[in-house]
């Protein structure tokens, strides 16, 4: 068959691993992988490390804002005679905690392994300040907080930076005798009985848990034998026994999370109330200021159950948000963890990664009604203002060792003098041009 000079001109799909030169892609899609290699390109970059942790805590904490205003309005318009009362607290205490994180992230990544002692004998003092008649304060039981004038504070926060930096310091002076038990419980010594064990004296049940899971997080982390697991877990456990059955409360919280109640006047007043919160809002919710928890149902609706107050006005989309920004951070400080050359850097990141992750987790799981009520509160979310400062310092202490990767130094100086050489190019006014000016405004 004779074949056409139309046919013979034709062009040709590619063949499987080759392309014709004449083979266009769509438009589409030549856009589409461009943008996934800039996408790409950009997490490759020394800094994406830095801008991911703080464009995360700047959204957590703006989420924060809205909601404890939510929230906290019934209450504060009950108890204070205007319903921004708690919210403008919360706003100052992020106004002051931005500022804490800025300085923090500024500080070099070493000097923070120089503060690591200092900042443990000063946090100590502070929690020992509970002891104190007439400046300590019982919340719940709890001994926990300093109270001066109309200004209280939990002193068990600034124990958590503190315990992270030494504990770090600790393990890695120690780094080639970790397989050693005496030298092992010699090295925790000092960083955990100085705080984990004060906080126990205080009967914070609830900061102690945390605490421990930043001990047992920044030993994996530190390469202790697997082994020895086993043993600091049994140990854990009986302590958290023995803590439990010597409170009636404590006690009771565990019998109706084991076995539920019909008291729902009682224990499981809040726990039930949290979980009719969620069931209300539905899948998209009831809308943003629209609860009805918080109408004096709901005890803590703006501090420790406040996750059930998002589910209940954003839905679960709102909730969905809130874990996945904290799942952000979770990969990012991972990455982090991975990237960091210096073995204290890796320690100090994961402890501060294990305090906000592990504390979020349990709030949630006490929502939920998969652990009994314990009284932590949501990090950058939950009202409460020395938390809230202590927590964007632990944020800080991140940005500071993300400013520190491989690359990273070299990237900040590259971007400095990118913006110093854009400035040196702006045009200058010359003398007449000023004298000019004087004489414009004169007149």
């Amino acid at each position: 068959m004779a074949v056409t000079g139309q046919e013979r001109t034709r062009p040709k799909p590619p063949s499987a691993g080759k392309r014709a030169p004449n083979w266009r892609r769509p438009v589409w899609l030549d856009a589409t992988g461009e943008w996934v290699r800039d996408r790409v390109r950009l997490l490759e970059s020394p800094l994406a490390t830095h801008h991911v942790l703080l464009g995360t805590t700047a959204m957590l904490v703006v989420i924060g804002l809205v909601m404890v205003l939510s929230s906290s309005s019934v209450e504060s318009l009950t108890e204070k005679g205007t319903p921004y009362y708690y919210f403008r607290n919360q706003a100052t205490f992020a106004v002051l905690g931005a500022v804490v994180l800025m300085i923090a992230s500024r500080v070099p990544a070493r000097l923070w392994q120089r503060l690591a002692l200092p900042a443990l004998f000063a946090s100590a003092f502070l929690q020992l300040l509970v002891f104190v008649p007439g400046l300590g304060k019982s919340v719940g039981g709890n001994r926990n907080w300093i109270h001066v004038g109309s200004f209280t504070a939990q002193p068990s926060e600034a124990a958590k930076v503190a315990l992270v930096l030494a504990l770090a310091l600790a393990l890695s002076r120690r780094r080639e005798q970790l397989g050693e038990p005496g030298k092992l419980v010699g090295a925790m010594l000092l960083p955990v009985g100085l705080t984990v064990g004060i906080v126990l004296l205080t009967k914070d049940l609830g900061t102690a848990l945390i605490m421990m899971v930043i001990v047992a997080v920044m030993l994996w982390v530190a390469g202790v034998p697997a082994k020895w697991f086993a043993l600091a877990g049994a140990g854990g456990a009986l302590l958290a026994t023995l803590l439990v059955v010597t409170s009636e409360n404590r006690v009771g919280r565990v019998k109706d999370w084991l076995v539920g109640t019909a008291d729902t006047q009682g224990l499981s007043w809040q726990p039930v109330q949290g979980k009719y919160a969620l069931a209300s809002g539905g899948w998209w919710g009831l809308g943003l200021g629209a609860s009805r928890e918080k109408w004096s149902w709901l005890p803590e609706a703006h501090n420790d159950f406040i996750f059930a107050i998002i589910g209940e006005e954003l839905g679960l989309p709102g909730t969905l948000t809130i874990l996945a920004l904290f799942g952000v951070l979770a990969l990012v400080t991972l990455r982090l963890v991975r990237r960091s050359g210096n073995f204290y850097a890796k320690l100090a990141v994961a402890g501060f990664a294990a305090w906000i992750l592990g504390q979020a987790t349990l709030n949630v799981a006490v929502v939920l009604s998969l652990l009994p009520v314990i009284g932590v509160p949501l990090p950058f979310i939950s009202a409460g203002g020395s938390a809230l400062v202590l927590t964007l310092l632990g944020m800080g202490i991140l940005l500071s060792f993300a400013r520190a990767e491989p690359g990273a130094p070299e990237a900040i100086r590259t971007r400095e003098s990118v913006v110093a050489r854009s400035l040196a190019v702006l045009p200058r006014r010359t003398p007449t041009q000023r004298t000019r000016t004087r004489t414009t405004k004169g007149s």
